[in-house]
């Protein structure tokens, strides 16, 4: 692992840190696109759900993406 003061651990560090703010923006995407379709074509509350569901696995996609990528760059470091 690289000592904490090389630009490799830092990187992975800030890239890690913005995991949970991209969880919750994909899941408030996905629901708010749900249910302004919803409201638009009156199928209250499936267009919603299934808004919610595709940001919840969008988010988690990009969480796989960024740890992989964190670990990448930390092995990188070495």
């Amino acid at each position: 692992m690289a000592p904490p003061g090389e630009p490799n651990a830092w990187k992975a560090l800030g890239e890690l840190s913005t995991i949970g703010m991209t969880l919750v923006v994909a899941t408030v995407i996905g629901l708010a696109g749900g249910y302004y379709l919803d409201r638009w074509l009156g199928t209250s509350p499936w267009l919603t759900l299934i808004g919610l569901l595709f940001g919840i696995a969008a988010g988690f996609v990009n969480l796989f993406r960024a740890v992989k990528r964190a670990e990448r760059d930390i092995d990188d470091g070495k």
